[in-house]
């Protein structure tokens, strides 16, 4: 499980990211106004795996929950991660549907 504190946002290169071993995985994205686009999501072969995957997204979500930002995921698999969890749908910008 991917605890929260693990997790690294790097407003430089606007991206989250998770080192795993000597992989990094990270969600890129594009800040505007009170909104997060997540554009990309990108993680190494060597630790691709749908759990990881799923923990990774939750973690990014419950930081962007705490900085009390809307989310507008852009990725296909993101939009996915959101469509089977209705908890983060709340956090959609009134009006988006995916």
């Amino acid at each position: 499980m991917i605890d929260v504190a693990e997790l690294v946002d790097n407003d430089f290169l606007r991206q989250f990211e998770i080192k795993v071993d000597d992989h990094l995985a990270k969600i890129e994205y594009s800040l505007q106004d009170r909104k997060i686009f997540l554009t990309k999501l990108i993680i190494p072969e060597q630790i691709k795996d749908e759990d990881f995957s799923k923990e990774f997204l939750k973690a990014v979500f419950e930081h962007i929950e705490a900085r009390n930002l809307s989310v507008v995921p852009t990725s296909p698999e993101i939009a996915k991660f959101v469509r089977g969890n209705r908890k983060y749908k709340r956090m959609l910008p009134v009006g988006l549907r995916i």
